[in-house]
């Protein structure tokens, strides 16, 4: 009988409050299955199972705010070397469901769903996010009658309000909602303390994009828009290439010591709609293909931006990407989110004179940028960084 834990989701977390069970006892479960929705100041995360086993008990009720490594449920392993199945007619001492501790009252950005029921589906449950969820649950509303906006026809919280909002002399606001304001009080304390005990250094460096550009609009040109690769997704394989060679921008400092991870887990900086933003993660970047590395970005931004983001995504970036491109900045330095050691920004790609062959001529450029951990490494190896990403974007079809 092993027990599945609340889990740590960041630096910042110290309890999450479980609203929504996804199974029931006496399902059987497998490594990756997502069994529960928690919510944290960062949002509402589905939690996936990291063992085998039948759901065997569960310990605590939906609403709970309970601390990081509190057991949620029993998982009995059936099968296998070594598993011991437990007779259903055996007399079991039971243990009685975990409430919310004193200490959980000091952290008011994480409150209990007080008196809210969770809303469960059919087999052939609706897709919605788990904060649409919640909302419905507050005010009773049917999700089988909305229509999504979101990807695949997901229900969002917009569309949620949208139906609320129909409803005559329905509040503005529901009690206890506050996820939004939860998730920028999260982002002010991890980014506060980022400031406060991690000694950031800054790097820029403007590189020659057109290598890139060039390379990625000639292959778009076979493909169909769903297919068609961005030029960030050349960017986060760049990176994710550069610190193989230079790993101590690759891990954690924890415990007055730096981690090195095995793994190249590059968090993604994604901005939620309405507010809020999350890195999840791409796991294994350096070794995926562009094309495998696209199809995982487009699926993370989506789910994201549905509220449907893992706890295995959220928990294990080793380093983190930002780009505002898109937004047309130019230039962004990142704040390092701990534990990770150093964060890279990708601005715009915009034209620029520029010196080629010994010639002044119009050249798209790119300004990428390094903040990282000075007590892991320094200025001289995060140059080198840097020119490693630049010399990996020069040959874009060896990535």
């Amino acid at each position: 009988m092993s027990e599945f834990l609340m889990p740590s989701l960041g630096a910042d977390m110290e309890a999450g409050t479980l609203v929504e069970w996804l199974v029931k006892p006496g399902t059987p479960v497998k490594r990756g299955d997502i069994i529960a929705v928690v919510e944290t100041q960062k949002g509402a995360i589905e939690i996936e199972v990291f063992q085998e086993g039948i759901l065997d008990r569960l310990l605590v009720d939906t609403g709970a705010t309970v601390p990081v490594g509190t057991p949620l449920a029993l998982i009995r392993a059936v099968g296998g070397i070594g598993a011991i199945p437990m007779p259903t007619e055996a007399p079991r001492r039971e243990r009685p469901p975990i409430e919310p501790t004193r200490q959980m009252e000091k952290l008011p950005a994480v409150r209990p769903i007080a008196a809210v029921a969770p809303v469960r589906q059919a087999p052939g449950r609706v897709i919605a996010s788990p904060v649409a969820r919640r909302f419905a649950s507050v005010y009773g509303i049917d999700l089988s009658g909305i229509t999504g906006s979101g990807p695949a026809g997901a229900i969002l919280l917009a569309d949620v309000e949208l139906a609320q909002k129909s409803v005559a002399g329905a509040p503005a606001q529901p009690p206890g909602l506050s996820s939004l304001v939860q998730m920028r009080n999260a982002i002010a304390a991890a980014m506060a303390r980022s400031k406060r005990e991690i000694p950031h250094y800054y790097l820029s460096h403007t590189t020659d994009a057109g290598a890139v550009h060039d390379w990625v609009s000639l292959l778009n040109t076979s493909r169909a828009p769903e297919q068609r690769l961005l030029v960030g997704a050349l960017f986060v394989k760049a990176t994710a290439l550069a610190v193989d060679r230079f790993p101590e921008f690759n891990g954690f400092f924890t415990d007055q010591a730096f981690i090195r991870s095995d793994h190249v887990h590059v968090g993604v900086a994604i901005a939620i709609r309405g507010g809020g933003l999350v890195a999840p993660a791409i796991h294994d970047a350096n070794t995926l293909s562009l094309d495998s590395l696209m199809a995982g970005m487009r699926d993370l931004v989506g789910r994201v931006r549905a509220g449907r983001f893992r706890s295995s995504e959220i928990a294990d970036p080793t380093i983190t990407m930002s780009s505002l491109g898109e937004r047309g900045v130019e230039t962004v330095f990142g704040v390092i989110y701990p534990p990770q050691v150093a964060i890279v920004g990708f601005g715009k790609v915009v034209e620029r004179p520029w010196i080629r062959d010994g010639n002044v001529v119009p050249r798209p450029v790119v300004t990428m940028t390094l903040a990282a951990d000075h007590r892991v490494s320094d200025g001289h190896r995060g140059a080198l960084f840097l020119a490693e990403i630049d010399r990996l974007l020069q040959q874009p079809e060896s990535l």
